[in-house]
């Protein structure tokens, strides 16, 4: 059984015949149904485009899924405004790119005597990106560092 390029029935056509016709069309004679079978099915059609087309299709059914990395960036309870806007900044950028941020504020020496001032640092930043992140992990104190991971808002 023989099927053209454009998917006619052609009928059973003896193989030197299909072999001529796929010459004369220059496409490829391509066996479908499998060789025990009591018919032979072929198609006339371009193999090559047809490995590609089967090879896109497969590529663009695959869901591009993007894994949600957590970035951290790094405070000291005395950073100044210059520093702090410019991480603020490379928060705002996690956040819109979807990544969760884990904001840490180390303290050396003494400084864990004040970690009221990490507190402070934390709740302005929490109040400055609470329309673009929601708290996941509210301001914790962990060994010498207070911890805070901010997530970007569920979309509705």
């Amino acid at each position: 059984m023989l099927i053209g390029s454009d998917g006619e029935k052609l009928g059973k056509v003896p193989l030197s015949q299909a072999i001529e016709s796929a010459k004369a069309s220059s496409l490829d004679l391509v066996q479908v149904s499998p060789s025990d079978a009591d018919l032979v099915v072929c198609k006339l059609l371009d193999y090559g485009k047809h490995l590609f087309d089967k090879k896109k299709s497969i590529s663009s059914s695959k869901v591009k899924i993007k894994r949600n990395t957590t970035k951290e960036i790094k405070f000291r309870p005395t950073t100044d405004t210059g520093d702090y806007n410019i991480k603020l900044k490379k928060i705002k950028s996690f956040i819109l790119d979807g990544d969760k941020t884990k904001i840490s504020v180390r303290f050396r020496g003494r400084e864990i005597l004040n970690s009221d001032m990490g507190l402070n640092l934390l709740s302005k930043l929490k109040d400055e990106l609470s329309d673009i992140s929601q708290v996941d992990q509210e301001p914790s104190l962990e060994g010498r560092q207070l911890l805070m991971v901010l997530s970007p808002l569920k979309k509705k």
